[in-house]
């Protein structure tokens, strides 16, 4: 046997015939300490907030950018020559129909008048005197004192001097109407807008605007929708996934988010697409007392009275998307987490209709997405019945407090 060195046996404090004893003593004790240590337990299934799908009759609202319009907006122009003299309306005020607003100098409008006054009197002096002579032809012409020419002749002069009268008369109305248009009307109860011509200014007809006048109860709100929206609008409701009554309503939404608080309703659809912008226009009217809508202010328009029957409404972010198209995770029977493949229309508010791929009585997986394995058990947390705008607000709170978790 070859001698070990003295030196490695020293260093262990062991001599040569017990150095196979220690090794196994050291193996016996390192594999005992080995079978000793409990086994990891296996993961915890992964938490999730399940809601039970629902399909039922589903109010649906469509929202269109808008813009209001005045529903009587009417230019206030000058009907006859001549110089303004005065401005009586404050620019911008509301006037009421009927106040005046303009006066132009009269002074030539009052001496035509009194011309075409005179000039009636004038004719009506010549047909009292071609009456007069006919009157003493008559009875000539039937004793045979007169020829008969002599008295056509005598009628003919009193025929033109009656259409003489006429006309005159026309002419003093005439002069009375051109004397009535310098005086400038509100043909409208609404808001004024700034005076286009000054005082003193010469008017024609080359500068005959004065200003125009809006009327603002009740108010328009235009807004387009899309040829591929009002196509598919057609084909849901004629295969039965949209139900629109014959008069639909409107609500509006201001630019800062607050709700207008009457209700409009639709009463104009255009017979045209627009060429330029391959858009419908429809138009609303709605009531304004308070003369809180001006024209011109851009609105959000909500459609409202449509219905999607048996319809079913998840929360976005219960629908994912991948390379197949959109899925979601449900909870079979055997508490399992699996995936289904879905077919998604529109939104409403914070949710989703879902058109295919889900049906009454189903598990819908809308928080803990993240942790989830094909085919691997979960623990069911919370289960809800069909409200998925309640699932929202839940996963919008969860989402709120994260940053707090984290700071503490």
């Amino acid at each position: 046997m070859p001698q070990i060195p003295s030196y490695s046996l020293r260093a262990c404090h062991v001599s040569w015939p017990y150095f196979p004893r220690f090794v196994v003593a050291l193996a016996l004790t390192a594999l005992l300490a080995g079978c000793g240590k409990p086994k990891a337990p296996p993961p915890a299934p992964p938490e999730v907030t399940v809601m039970k799908v629902a399909a039922k009759d589903t109010p649906v609202t469509f929202e269109y950018v808008g813009i209001t319009e005045s529903s009587q907006q009417v230019e206030v122009r000058a009907r006859v020559d001549g110089f303004l003299d005065e401005r009586l309306y404050t620019e911008g005020s509301i006037i009421k129909k009927g106040e005046v607003m303009f006066r132009m100098d009269a002074k030539p409008f009052e001496a035509q008048l009194d011309a075409a006054r005179a000039a009636l009197a004038q004719q009506e002096a010549r047909l009292w005197t071609a009456r007069a002579d006919l009157k003493r032809v008559k009875p000539l012409a039937e004793a045979n004192a007169l020829s008969l020419k002599e008295r056509d002749d005598s009628q003919g002069r009193v025929n033109a001097a009656a259409a003489a009268v006429e006309m005159a008369r026309a002419d003093v109305k005439t002069a009375e109407l051109n004397l009535g248009y310098t005086t400038i009307y509100a043909p409208v109860t609404g808001a004024s807008s700034f005076a286009r011509i000054q005082n003193g200014a010469y008017v024609d007809q080359q500068n005959s605007l004065l200003t125009y006048v809006a009327q603002l109860d009740p108010m328009w709100i235009n807004f387009s929708i899309s040829e591929d929206e009002m196509l598919s609008l057609r084909s849901q409701r004629k295969e039965g996934q949209l139900r629109l009554p014959d008069m639909l309503e409107i609500e509006l939404v201001m630019e800062d988010g607050s709700a207008y608080p009457e209700t409009g309703r639709i009463f104009f659809r255009d017979a045209n697409y627009s060429t330029d912008t391959g858009t419908f226009l429809l138009r609303a009217t709605v009531a304004n007392p308070d003369q809180s809508l001006r024209p011109g202010q851009f609105v959000r328009v909500r459609v409202i009275g449509g219905i999607r029957p048996d319809a079913v409404l998840v929360p976005q972010q219960a629908v994912l998307q991948g390379a197949q198209g959109f899925f979601v995770w449900i909870v079979d029977g055997e508490g399992k987490a699996q995936t289904r493949s879905v077919e998604v229309g529109d939104w409403q508010g914070k949710s989703w209709f879902v058109y295919q791929g889900l049906s009454s009585g189903d598990r819908l997986i809308t928080d803990g997405i993240v942790r989830l394995a094909k085919g691997a058990p979960v623990k069911v947390v919370q289960a809800k019945e069909s409200n998925p705008d309640e699932a929202v607000r839940k996963d919008n709170s969860a989402a709120a407090d994260k940053p707090e978790a984290a700071g503490e």
